[in-house]
């Protein structure tokens, strides 16, 4: 992902400027832990009362002639849509021809995500993404994802979970492994080769060669930044062949063109794998297209990449530059592991290292914003919906609110204490949705909080990570929010057995 300028603080106005070089003030770690502060380092400016200061639908402000509001997401996307909630609960903005209406409440969300007939997969988010996604169980429309869910949810077994967390453990094993004392590290890269490893051997049983595999990490980030980035490009702007359009088609191609090969290959060999991919070939009443083969293994494979390896980084910035906190964990792995590496019988007893996970999840939402299209006439917080209108919902929103959050700024994982979060009514109660909610809710949330349970644990208990310059840390704009300059030293910890 690109090094863009970070977001600010909301202000009540959408589309805020910064500073003369483009950049609003201080990056997120040059305050010191528990800091009340937004991801641009500055102080959150909350609504007198907590709460959306007009009830009902209203237009957002800042919208420029013809453009709308694209100059204040390309510019400030955290910006812009934080400070939506202080004008009302739908907000609509535009970004060219392409209107939306924003919803900014936890209730109102779930009720449009509980319904995914009235409130189908949709929107210029969707458009973008089924560029690379296609069809799959993820972008699919109503109409055809009960069927692909149908299909794919085995994969997600608890069996099946059982044999993922012993590849997750060998990657992470594999890759820290390499790690020396004093090391400096790119720990996204780092990650994003354990998260993209770990998808190949579960989904694809490690048929991948590795010229192909060291071109993925690469493309996934190109083209997660190119979704968000042709998001906000009226048509035609979007066609013009700019060097990232060029990239980002490149990317798009390549990834299409390696999951086709191996598909090709399964297909000729109709040998077995005990993978993803074997299961979705051999099943049996409801086949798949090559086509539909190939969403379903990009799907799964960018959604077991991407947003795996960036929540385990900024787990591990938030822990670097917290010693309390990070203390605290080390007393927990050093308890429950005695030593070894974290197996699946570890996962229930590394609570408070599922605190810290879903206070990030919470604070860095990877998908931080989606779409959905309305299918037919409706209401909505009193307010008359037409069939075609464009919601969208963002998790960042939801996650720094007010209204749920006693200083939504604050990393806090004591927050999550004694709070449950596997219904719909206690994501509801909470204000959280990082997988999502309802019937679309991700299939893949247990894999996804398994795997960066295991790495979280298992790095915190060989390693201590002191950050290089904290001040240069900043999240990335794009469809998936990123850390941006995030380097870390590590320091090896004695062994917890000696």
């Amino acid at each position: 992902m690109t090094a863009t300028r970070p977001p600010t603080a909301p202000t009540g106005t959408a589309g805020t400027a910064g500073t003369a070089d483009g950049f609003p003030g201080p990056g997120i770690a040059d305050h010191p832990p528990g800091d009340t502060v937004s991801l641009s380092g500055r102080p959150r400016i909350p609504t007198p009362t907590g709460r959306p200061r007009t009830p009902g639908r209203v237009r957002a402000p800042g919208a420029l002639p013809l453009i709308g509001h694209a100059v204040s997401m390309l510019r400030d996307p955290y910006g812009f849509f934080g400070s939506l909630p202080a004008h009302g609960e739908l907000v609509d903005i535009g970004i060219g021809p392409f209107k939306a209406t924003v919803v900014t409440t936890a209730e109102l969300t779930y009720e449009v995500l509980k319904d995914d007939r009235t409130f189908d997969k949709g929107g210029l988010i969707y458009e973008r993404t089924r560029e690379v996604l296609g069809d799959g169980v993820v972008t699919c429309p109503y109409k055809d994802h009960r069927r692909l869910r149908r299909v794919a949810q085995p994969a997600f077994g608890t069996v099946r979970q059982q044999a993922y967390t012993r590849l997750m453990s060998e990657q992470i094993t594999r890759v820290t492994g390499a790690w020396s004392h004093g090391r400096e590290i790119d720990i996204l890269a780092d990650m994003t080769t354990v998260a993209a490893r770990t998808g190949v051997a579960a989904f694809f049983a490690g048929h991948l060669a590795s010229p192909e595999l060291s071109k993925t990490p690469g493309d996934l980030a190109t083209v997660s930044d190119g979704v968000f980035r042709r998001m906000a490009l009226p048509a035609p702007l979007d066609r013009i062949p700019t060097p990232g359009k060029r990239r980002y088609d490149r990317s798009r191609a390549r990834l299409r063109g390696t999951i086709d090969a191996v598909i090709a290959d399964y297909r000729r060999t109709g040998e077995d794998h005990g993978d993803l991919l074997s299961m979705l070939l051999a099943t049996t009443g409801d086949k798949l297209t090559d086509t539909e083969l190939n969403d379903a293994a990009i799907t799964f494979f960018f959604g077991a990449t991407d947003t795996i390896a960036i929540t385990i980084s900024w787990a591990l910035h938030r822990l670097s530059t917290d010693p309390e906190l990070e203390s605290a964990l080390h007393t927990e792995v050093d308890t429950v592991l005695a030593g070894r590496a974290a197996g699946h019988d570890d996962l229930e007893h590394l609570t408070l290292t599922k605190r810290i996970i879903t206070e990030t999840l919470r604070m860095y939402p990877p998908i931080w914003i989606f779409t959905r299209e309305v299918t037919t006439d409706t209401p909505l917080a009193g307010h008359h919906l037409r069939a075609g209108t464009n919601l969208v919902i963002s998790p960042y929103v939801l996650h720094h609110s007010t209204a749920t959050y006693a200083d939504p700024e604050r990393f806090d994982p004591s927050r999550w204490e004694g709070k449950a979060l596997g219904r719909v009514r206690d994501h509801v109660e909470n204000g959280i949705i990082p997988f999502g909610a309802g019937p679309r809710k991700c299939m893949g949330d247990v894999f996804a909080m398994n795997e960066i349970t295991l790495a979280l644990a298992d790095i915190a208990a060989r390693w201590r990570l002191r950050p290089v310059d904290p001040a240069a840390v900043r999240p990335a704009h794009g469809a998936i929010l990123g850390p941006v300059g995030l380097r870390l030293r590590t320091e090896a910890r004695p062994s917890a057995a000696s």
